[in-house]
């Protein structure tokens, strides 16, 4: 058995006291997730259903879990008598091991507004009204594939606004490449961190991502990759030996798109007298792209600097927006420290220089998948209605010290309206948008990778 299998135990630790916690005569506990705001203005909605095929669907509450939960929580609480165990022995009796709680989700990818319902749990048993918030830990995590998928999103939109004034923004698509794998915190972030991307973008190096698109949501290869050198494969050559290094990238790969470190030592000597000067002939008569990748210095002066030197020797030429182009068998991929920020300052600089922004594409590591957290879009989830003796009651919180995190009230729904999305209480107008995805230990609702893509596509 994992650490990770046994649902009983992941939860927060004070989570487990709290069916002791809620009146007496309480029966559904109803709750939702949303984003209270943060960076963007709307969010993707992503990962909800890695987590219930994952970890919630089918009979996940076993004796063998009852029993390791039960003397996990004992030491750990160092208490016997706070663990809810005859709560799981009545999921375990009654529901044959299932979770009789029911979600309703927005269907994933779909761009949402900030401070609008994506999603909602309650318990279908009266039993069980401890349950739905104690699943919140673990369905909380959603906000992690979201805002990966609202960053690459909002990264795609960035490009293609600078494609639209000085190139081809049909490319956009093609303008972000992950390489987050080494930067992240686990596996399993940089496979859902890695198939977020993949809504908006088909480069990545995280292959862990096509693997989760593919297991969780049907999708057979969502992202692609190229051959591409790193430092170790090219100062293994030596100083003197740089030019042979890239010589022989030209030979083993001598069509499509090949991608190539060249700071290692001068990228301004690489560009000008390796790739400009001694492997000039061989570049341009190549059937294929050869990618130029700077890797230091500060990237807003170094890219436009390195197009310089590259348009010195190989030529440009002015694109119908009156921008230079490089010849397409020679482009200029930046990599190192990249994140939104960072990719604005170097297109608008470009752009200021007159260069297209179809000359350069990005890579991007920890500033796509791992420099943000819950607070990027200030994820929360909150209990907004009870039933107690068969009498429903609105609950929310006010805080006085910050009215940015006031609650909503009662049951919600999501509804389409001509300025967009708006939550309203289930008696008011407005066809809900939100889906029962889950009911019962059985999804009720599968999306595929393909689909989420297509609602998660930026519109003009």
């Amino acid at each position: 058995m994992s650490f990770d299998d046994n649902i009983l135990l992941l939860t927060d630790s004070y989570k487990a006291t709290h069916w002791r916690q809620y009146p007496p005569d309480s029966e559904t506990v109803y709750s939702y997730f949303e984003s209270r705001g943060g960076k963007f203005d709307e969010v993707v909605f992503f990962g909800l259903q890695y987590y219930l095929k994952r970890f919630l669907e089918g009979c996940v509450v076993t004796r063998e879990r009852i029993d390791r939960a039960e003397a996990v929580w004992n030491a750990h609480l160092a208490d016997p008598t706070l663990f809810n165990r005859a709560g799981w022995e009545h999921i375990l009796k009654n529901h044959g091991g299932r979770l009789p709680v029911a979600i309703r989700a927005v269907p994933e990818g779909t761009p949402v507004p900030t401070r609008n319902v994506m999603m909602t749990i309650e318990n279908t048993d009266p039993a069980c009204y401890w349950l739905t918030n104690y699943l919140e830990t673990l369905l909380v995590q959603v906000w992690y594939g979201s805002t990966v998928a609202t960053l690459s999103r909002e990264m795609k939109r960035l490009v293609r606004n600078y494609l639209k004034k000085t190139g081809t923004p049909e490319d956009a698509g093609r303008k972000l490449h992950d390489f987050g794998f080494r930067g992240v915190s686990s596996v399993e972030s940089a496979a859902l961190g890695a198939a977020a991307h993949l809504l908006s973008f088909q480069g990545t190096d995280t292959i862990v991502g096509c693997l989760l698109a593919e297991e969780y949501y049907d999708e057979p290869m969502a992202g692609f990759s190229i051959p591409a050198s790193e430092h170790s494969t090219i100062t293994s050559w030596g100083d003197d030996g740089e030019r042979a290094a890239f010589a022989n990238m030209l030979a083993q790969y001598p069509s499509g798109v090949v991608a190539c470190v060249s700071d290692s030592y001068d990228i301004y000597r690489a560009c000008s007298e390796y790739w400009g000067r001694d492997l000039k002939d061989k570049i341009l008569k190549r059937d294929g792209t050869l990618v130029v990748r700077p890797d230091s210095g500060d990237p807003t002066v170094v890219v436009c600097k390195v197009l310089e030197v590259l348009e010195q020797a190989f030529g440009a030429v002015r694109n119908a927006k009156g921008y230079k182009v490089l010849p397409p068998q020679v482009r200029v991929i930046q990599g190192d420290g990249v994140d939104y920020a960072m990719a604005q300052s170097i297109l608008y600089t470009m752009q200021i220089a007159g260069w297209s922004a179809d000359n350069v594409a990005f890579g991007m590591g920890g500033g796509l998948l791992q420099k943000l957290n819950r607070d990027t879009q200030k994820f929360a989830f909150k209990c907004s209605e009870i039933t107690r003796a068969g009498q429903n009651y609105p609950v929310f919180k006010d805080p006085v010290t910050d009215p940015g995190k006031r609650s909503k009230r009662g049951q919600l729904k999501l509804v389409r309206t001509p300025d967009g999305f708006e939550t309203r209480s289930p008696e008011e107008p407005g066809d809900d948008l939100l889906v029962e995805v889950f009911r019962d230990g059985e999804i009720q609702f599968e999306t595929r990778f393909a689909d989420i893509r297509n609602r998660a596509q930026l519109n003009d």
